[in-house]
């Protein structure tokens, strides 16, 4: 299994490290097969796989369950799973309470939690021995007040993302995911922060890249954002589906092929 230590080993040596967000097991042993470095059980899964209008019906429950399933089905890979709204930034004791549970029961190799709001938490967090990813720029839990758009568009913007980040790290932050900021923005705070940082929408100067599974396969997906790379095409299973269900209603499916033959009845008589 890949450490955090190897994580860092990456960064120092130029070498990119790739992410993929998967929420079962199945998808979790692919990307395992396929040598993926590290796997985000992302709050993402709200959409993709609980068909939520966003990630703020997520519950703690929700990450958990998944979460188990992922670790079960990549037991050599690092693992990082989504903090879900409401579990963070409430209260030091229950915010702790919840990233240990998740944590714990999870088999997780680290947390994350979304915005700079959680200096606090991750210091605590770290002090426990629960590492935490962080999670800038585009934050979708805060997508209903911020929306859906670049983040650290302006000069004032970029100056308080770079110092959030700078900022995240020194409370004890192991790795951070920036989502939708400007690429030379993402490549100087790459460069500033000595620890991993993850682009997603934010160029190719990251020190690695991540893509929800579901998107870049066109697995149930009807929106690609811009920055999404479509590598395969599982809506072929529609097709597939519509095919076995004229067999069934026509009669063609099961054929001899698929049937066990054995003259049972005779062996009555």
């Amino acid at each position: 299994m890949k450490q955090l230590s190897n994580l860092f080993d990456m960064k120092l040596n130029n070498e990119k490290i790739s992410m993929v967000t998967a929420y079962d097991y199945p998808s979790a042993k692919q990307v395992e097969a396929a040598g993926i470095d590290t796997i985000l059980v992302g709050d993402s899964l709200g959409m993709t796989v609980l068909g939520y209008e966003s990630t703020v019906q997520v519950t703690l429950d929700d990450m958990i369950h998944h979460g188990k399933a992922v670790r079960r089905g990549a037991p050599n890979t690092f693992v990082v799973v989504d903090l879900p709204i409401g579990t963070v930034g409430v209260s030091d004791e229950r915010d702790l309470e919840h990233a240990l549970r998740l944590y714990q029961e999870t088999g997780a190799n680290a947390v994350k939690a979304e915005g700079a709001h959680l200096i606090s938490f991750i210091t605590k967090a770290a002090a426990m021995g629960i590492p935490v990813v962080s999670h800038l720029g585009l934050t979708p839990q805060s997508v209903g007040i911020m929306g859906y758009k670049m983040q650290g568009a302006t000069k004032a913007a970029a100056e308080q993302l770079i110092a959030d980040a700078e900022a995240v790290q020194e409370a004890g932050a192991v790795m951070l995911v920036l989502e939708a900021v400007p690429s030379d923005l993402a490549a100087l705070i790459s460069k500033r922060l000595a620890i991993p940082v993850i682009g997603i929408g934010a160029g190719k100067d990251t020190d690695g890249q991540v893509l929800v599974y579901h998107d870049m396969l066109n697995y149930g997906q009807e929106h690609r954002a811009k920055f999404v790379k479509q590598y395969g095409d599982f809506s072929t299973g529609v097709e597939a589906l519509h095919q076995y269900h004229e067999e069934v209603r026509g009669g063609s499916f099961p054929s001899e092929a698929y049937t066990y033959k054995k003259q049972v009845l005779e062996a009555l008589d």
